[in-house]
């Protein structure tokens, strides 16, 4: 199992093959369907850099962030896919969450040097892996808000890289 610690290098992406199994470490950001289209919105007026919001290197987990836990939501919504690319040209290196995208996504995440990578719908485990969280933007939306967690061993399955999928 390999292992990433985020933010990662594109060195590091690269390397990733279909079907690997890895385990995830380190800062990663946490967005869904409310919140995502807003921080795209960011990106494409520039003020992202204002925020203090680094994508460099980053991981997207598309969940909420509730008393309950995190668990992974389906990341073929078009609020969530469609941002993609833009997360992607901006320093995301890694989507997480569940279910198939399109293959015009994959191809676009060869493009831009990034992968998806689907993660276990297993809260309670994923819950005892966070070791601190803060909001990172836009907390009226609250457990939807942009969250910054600092992780350790998330599991996951890396389902898009190099154009392949797993779901073709």
């Amino acid at each position: 199992m390999k292992e990433l610690r985020f933010p990662v290098s594109e060195e590091d992406i690269k390397g990733l093959k279909v079907r690997e199994q890895i385990l995830i470490s380190g800062r990663i950001f946490c967005g869904r369907d409310a919140v995502l289209p807003k921080i795209a919105g960011m990106i494409n007026d520039g003020s992202i850099k204002e925020s203090g919001i680094d994508l460099n290197g980053g991981l997207i987990f598309h969940t909420a962030v509730s008393p309950a836990g995190v668990g992974p939501t389906s990341s073929n919504k078009f609020e969530i896919e469609s941002t993609m690319e833009i997360l992607s040209h901006a320093g995301i290196r890694m989507h997480l969450g569940k279910g198939a995208l399109k293959k015009e996504t994959a191809e676009m995440l060869k493009r831009e040097g990034a992968v998806y990578a689907v993660i276990p719908p297993v809260t309670a485990l994923l819950t005892d892996r966070i070791k601190s969280r803060r909001v990172a933007a836009f907390g009226e939306l609250g457990m939807e808000a942009l969250y910054e967690l600092e992780v350790y061993d998330y599991p996951a399955v890396i389902a898009i890289a190099g154009g392949e999928s797993i779901y073709e």
